[in-house]
C-alpha cells in the first residue's frame, strides 16, 4: 500500500506532467485592410521559419470568404500556441488557390504579410513578417494587401 507521501508525490508529480503537455492556444485577431473586390476567397498561409516560407509549405493554410468585407477591411480569428510565425496573405480573386502572375512575372493579385507591407517584387524574407505569440497575451496582427 502506498504512504501517504508517496501518494502526494506522484499526484504532483502528474499534474507537474500534465501541466507541461497542455499549451493554451492564444487568440490572434487579423485585420486585413485594402481588400478591393469582393470577388474569390482570402487564402492565409501560416509559417513558422524561413525554409517553409521559400518552399511554400505552410504550418497551417486557412481560406475565407470574403462576405464580412467593410470598406475593403475584414477580420479573422485564429487560435496558435505559444511560439514564432509569420502569416502570408493572398487575395485568390478567381478561386483557383494560387497566385496568378503575368507575361513579366509580376503578380496579378493582391498579397500581404503578417504587420510588414511588401514593396519588392521579390520574395520577402521571414524575418520582415515573423512575430511572437505569447503566452496569456492578445495579440492583433495587421496585413495591408498590395495589388501591383
Amino acid at each position: 500500500m502506498l504512504s501517504h507521501n508517496k501518494y502526494r508525490r506522484i499526484n504532483f508529480s502528474l499534474l507537474l506532467f500534465i501541466s507541461f503537455l497542455t499549451v493554451k492556444a492564444q487568440n490572434i485577431e487579423v485585420v486585413i485592410k485594402g481588400i478591393i473586390s469582393t470577388q474569390g476567397q482570402i487564402s492565409i498561409g501560416i509559417f513558422k521559419d524561413n525554409e517553409s516560407f521559400q518552399d511554400e509549405k505552410p504550418f497551417i493554410s486557412k481560406k475565407f470568404k470574403k462576405s464580412n468585407i467593410s470598406n475593403g477591411e475584414m477580420r479573422v480569428t485564429f487560435n496558435l500556441e505559444p511560439g514564432i510565425y509569420g502569416f502570408s496573405l493572398l487575395d485568390d480573386e478567381n478561386n483557383d488557390s494560387k497566385m496568378n502572375y503575368s507575361f513579366f512575372g509580376i503578380p496579378e493579385e493582391g498579397f500581404g504579410f503578417s504587420n510588414y507591407y511588401h514593396t519588392e517584387l521579390t520574395k520577402p524574407k521571414f524575418d520582415l513578417f515573423k512575430f511572437v505569440v505569447s503566452k496569456n497575451q492578445k495579440r492583433k496582427i495587421y496585413i495591408k494587401i498590395r495589388y501591383i
